[in-house]
């Protein structure tokens, strides 16, 4: 048995059902792995210094939700103070490192390999994550979404003609209290070579691209797109809104006001300027 397990906590189903509703399917499973296996460590909170450094972050962050869970959050904040034990954030010189060895080009360069590996709906799928920005559950979800209302004559009630706009704030699944996100502006033809084709799996997409000796580069499509968009027309701010980051400055939550057709407008033409330059 692990040192750190064995503790009388057993609602583990409740507790598995709470992390469903709020984290992706792909993140909240290492959760409750780590809530269960280190949950001794709410009550030692000095030991989680002793864990190795490539899980402590995430030892720390199932804590957390668990605590959070149990209601005990704020004392759990305050033993970890009480211990100088901080949160990994990234230093000065790991963020410039991290900005310094990002190379524009190679994620291109990735994504017309991968694009040549993957067919029809999967091909598909990596160009919507691309122009929009998501998360690659995200889009995962948006895709399928779309071709499912299609196929049910209600794809108006997701894609937003008039402003080219995927309102995905209409959905609970894309609401998920973290990691939110609420619109995308996307090309109308894309849309409908979408509506069109199959619904994709993110875990066969990433299947094929092994079995094609590809690495799987899907989420750093988002950067790209980040810094794509602030390069081409849009502010900082909008570029996070449209990512599902609402900041919390003051700034954004009481002056910003955004003209959406306009966004959409200066979002579309950087997306055509996109275009060109893959090609």
């Amino acid at each position: 048995m692990d040192k750190h397990s064995g503790l009388p906590f057993t609602d583990w189903s409740k507790y598995e059902q709470w992390l469903s509703n709020k984290y992706a399917p792909t993140w909240y499973p290492l959760v409750l792995s780590y809530s269960k296996k280190y949950y001794s460590l709410i009550h030692n909170v000095k030991d989680i210094d002793t864990l190795p450094k490539t899980i402590r972050s995430n030892v720390l962050k199932s804590l957390a939700c668990l605590t959070k869970y149990l209601g005990i959050y704020d004392q759990f904040k305050s033993e970890l103070k009480r211990y100088s034990i901080k949160w990994n954030v990234s230093s000065g010189l790991n963020v410039f490192m991290r900005l310094f060895n990002n190379n524009r080009h190679d994620i291109i360069d990735w994504y017309r390999q991968a694009s040549n590996i993957l067919k029809g709906s999967e091909r598909l799928y990596l160009e919507f994550v691309l122009k929009t920005g998501l998360r690659p559950m995200e889009g995962v979800r948006a895709f399928n979404k779309i071709i499912e209302l299609y196929k049910s004559n209600k794809l108006s009630e997701y894609f937003n003609e008039e402003l080219c706009t995927l309102e995905h704030f209409r959905f609970k699944e894309f609401i998920r209290g973290t990691k939110n996100v609420y619109i995308s502006i996307v090309p109308e033809n894309l849309i409908l070579k979408i509506a069109n084709s199959s619904q994709v799996s993110y875990f066969t997409i990433r299947k094929h691209l092994r079995r094609g000796k590809t690495n799987i580069r899907i989420k750093e499509l988002r950067s790209l797109y980040a810094s794509f968009m602030v390069r081409h027309g849009l502010i900082h701010e909008e570029v996070d809104i449209i990512q599902g980051r609402v900041p919390k400055s003051i700034f954004v939550r009481h002056y910003l006001t955004i003209d959406f057709k306009n966004l959409s407008n200066r979002t579309l033409k950087a997306l055509n300027e996109l275009e060109r330059q893959l090609n």
